[in-house]
C-alpha cells in the first residue's frame, strides 16, 4: 500500500482524535474546520518520520495537540469549548445534561496543557502514554491528573449551582 493510500485510510479511522482535539480548542465551526485542516496538514507532513513505535491513533494524538496549541499561539485566540446540545424532556436526564455541561464548561475553563491531559485521560490512556504524547513523565501525569480531577470537581459543582 502506498504511503498515501495508508494515510487516508489511517487518518478516517482515527479522525474522531482529529474532531476531539479540534471540539475541545476551537469555539467555532469556522475555526474548528481551519483547525482541522491544520492538524491534517501537519500529520501528512509528519507521516513520513512515523516509526510505528506507538499506535497510529497516539501518534495523531500528539500531532494535534501540538498543533492546536501552536495554532492558539500563533493566532493568540482564547480557547473555549461549544457545547451543542439538546435538553432531554425528563427531570433526570436534564440534571445529569445539566452537570455535564457544567463539566464541560469547567474543561473548557482549564489552560491548553490540563485540557490535553484531561481529554488523553478520559479517552483511557495510561500515564504512559499521556506522557509519551505529551512529552512529560508518567509521574508528572499522576501527579497533574490528581490535581486536575480535584480542581474539575471543585469548578463542576460551582458552575453547576449556577446553573
Amino acid at each position: 500500500m502506498s504511503d498515501s493510500k495508508e494515510f487516508i485510510e489511517l487518518l478516517n479511522q482515527n479522525q474522531n482524535i482529529v474532531h476531539k482535539v479540534c471540539n475541545l480548542y476551537m469555539d467555532n465551526a469556522a475555526d474548528r474546520e481551519d483547525l482541522f485542516q491544520e492538524i491534517t496538514l501537519q500529520a501528512w507532513n509528519g507521516f513520513k518520520n512515523f516509526r510505528r513505535e506507538s499506535k497510529f491513533s497516539t501518534w495523531l494524538y500528539r500531532v494535534a495537540l501540538n498543533t492546536a496549541i501552536s495554532y492558539f499561539r500563533k493566532e493568540k485566540n482564547k480557547p473555549s469549548l461549544q457545547l451543542t446540545t439538546e435538553l432531554p424532556e425528563q427531570a433526570d436526564e436534564q440534571i445529569n445534561q445539566d452537570k455535564m455541561n457544567a463539566m464541560y464548561k469547567a474543561i473548557a475553563s482549564l489552560g491548553k496543557i490540563d485540557k490535553a491531559l484531561i481529554m488523553l485521560y478520559l479517552e483511557d490512556y495510561n500515564y504512559d502514554e499521556i506522557g509519551n504524547m505529551l512529552g512529560i513523565t508518567a509521574n508528572n501525569v499522576a501527579v497533574k491528573i490528581n490535581r486536575l480531577k480535584t480542581k474539575l470537581k471543585e469548578l463542576t459543582k460551582k458552575l453547576y449551582e449556577f446553573s
